[in-house]
């Protein structure tokens, strides 16, 4: 039996993203098997899994980069999975992709502006998230000069850019260190708090322990177990499906 979150404030925010049985094979592997999920309205949840468990197809498949063989997805009651990915987006749909999509010839100022949608109330988040990483400093700068770590967090705020009420994040922080690891985590527990819902594929648990969030497992294209972090660290099959014997509590 899945685990299921006690939020008892739930009834009183308001659903953003709803993906319901969704479906998708290539060939005759079934790389997202009937998932269904729903984020409410300043969520923060990660999705995890082992290698090979859906969960990029079942972001592409959410920002339309995929075609769904079935089932829907849904943005603030709206339904939109016949949509293209640019009109998603013009919906409230931004996504942060796995390896860094920044214009690295250009200046973080550049970058920013190309991101940006008019408007004060976009402008003033995607500058407010380019002070939370110091980037704000940095403007001047070509992109391609910053670290490893402040391009994806520059590729962050320019998925902020477009005002999204939802955004998906592809293992924001692979690659990073611990500290940098805790401040990407950090970012993302104040953007929640602002408002907009943020589901996360991430590996590092200590990034998952540091937003300590809900967590749906996928597993073979489904969704296998949710819960709090505890509730999914303690799981015995959670623990077999990622790894065999050993403790899961050392990485998931």
């Amino acid at each position: 039996m899945p685990f299921v979150l006690d939020s008892p404030s739930s009834a009183l925010r308001r659903h953003i993203l709803t993906v319901s049985n969704l479906s998708k094979s290539f060939g005759g592997v079934r790389a997202v098997s009937d998932v269904s999920l729903s984020l409410e309205e300043g969520e923060l949840r990660c999705l995890i899994g082992p290698n090979g468990a859906g969960k990029s197809t079942l972001f592409r498949l959410i920002m339309g980069l995929e075609k769904a063989d079935s089932g829907l997805v849904s943005l603030r009651d709206r339904e939109i999975s016949q949509l293209q990915p640019f009109q998603r987006v013009r919906l409230g749909l931004s996504m942060k992709y796995q390896t860094t999509r920044v214009f690295r010839t250009l200046t973080v100022a550049q970058n920013v502006v190309i991101a940006v949608s008019p408007g004060t109330k976009r402008q003033e988040l995607i500058w407010w998230s380019l002070n939370m990483f110091g980037l704000d400093a940095l403007l001047g700068a070509k992109a391609g000069t910053l670290s490893y770590a402040q391009q994806h967090w520059l590729e962050v705020c320019m998925a902020l850019g477009t005002n999204p009420c939802m955004v998906l994040m592809d293992e924001p922080t692979a690659g990073m260190t611990p500290d940098e690891t805790a401040i990407t985590a950090r970012f993302a527990r104040a953007v929640c708090a602002r408002g907009v819902s943020i589901l996360v594929i991430e590996h590092d648990m200590s990034f998952v322990r540091e937003i300590d969030s809900g967590i749906t497992v996928l597993h073979q294209g489904s969704v296998f177990r949710e819960g709090s972090v505890r509730q999914i660290e303690r799981d015995p099959e959670v623990q077999r499906i990622y790894l065999g014997e050993e403790n899961v509590g050392s990485s998931v």
